[in-house]
């Protein structure tokens, strides 16, 4: 997996940049009212535009994180990714490559 973004706690989510080689973006987690079993628990904004959704997941050793999926004009496919904390003030955005296998 890729980092992709760092972020730090605030009260409703997360602010941080999202950053690759081809651009670096400001970005914001918000915390959202549930819409039913399916719906996010975050939107995911860069600026005024909206560029995602994160859904609160567990891992298999029962650990929090976000299952994040952002989409953009410019890009060739949704980035599916994991926003997991560091620690009591920060966080990480990790990407890997869907495997076709």
């Amino acid at each position: 997996m890729s980092t992709i973004g760092t972020f730090s706690k605030t009260g409703d989510g997360y602010n941080g940049t999202l950053h690759t080689l081809v651009f670096s973006v400001n970005v914001r987690f918000t915390a959202i009212p549930k819409e039913g079993d399916n719906g996010p628990d975050y939107r995911i904004t860069a600026g005024s535009m909206e560029i995602g959704a994160g859904w609160k997941r567990h891992s298999i050793n029962n650990k929090p994180y976000i299952s994040v999926k952002l989409d953009d004009p410019t890009f060739v496919a949704p980035i599916n990714g994991r926003l997991i904390d560091l620690d009591n003030d920060s966080a990480a955005l990790y990407w890997s490559r869907r495997s076709d296998d």
